[in-house]
């Protein structure tokens, strides 16, 4: 059974640090490039961050820029997510895609093409 499994998430106060992973079963993720989405209340999924098959190249929202790090260990069938300084606008539902495809433009507006989607991990940021 195809299956994306994230976990990770948690409370954290502002400032505080996560880190979200991301594990295949029954998939594999090797040769495709890996997404993380998020989806607060009431708003719209937001991608987050993208790393390409070969990790070759990485892509983050402006908002997230400089705070979070994506990487991946194909051994593993694993991808990661560090976020650091969280603040609470980064609170929401994460989830982790794969893609069809081995790069990662358009990854944001292409959310449609992913082909495979956890349930997601929920984090939240709060005093």
């Amino acid at each position: 059974q195809l299956q994306l499994v994230e976990s990770g998430g948690g409370l954290v106060q502002p400032g505080g640090s996560l880190r979200l992973s991301c594990a295949a079963s029954g998939v594999s993720f090797d040769g495709y490039a890996i997404a993380w989405f998020r989806q607060a209340p009431g708003k719209e999924r937001e991608g987050v961050s993208c790393i390409t098959s070969t990790a070759a190249s990485t892509y983050y929202a402006d908002s997230v820029k400089g705070r979070f790090t994506i990487s991946r260990d194909n051994a593993k069938n694993t991808v990661y997510l560090e976020m650091n300084s969280l603040k609470p606008e980064d609170t929401a539902l994460y989830y982790c895609a794969r893609s069809p495809y081995v790069y990662c433009v358009g990854y944001d507006k292409r959310y449609y093409e992913m082909n495979y989607w956890g349930k997601g991990t929920l984090v939240t940021v709060s005093s």
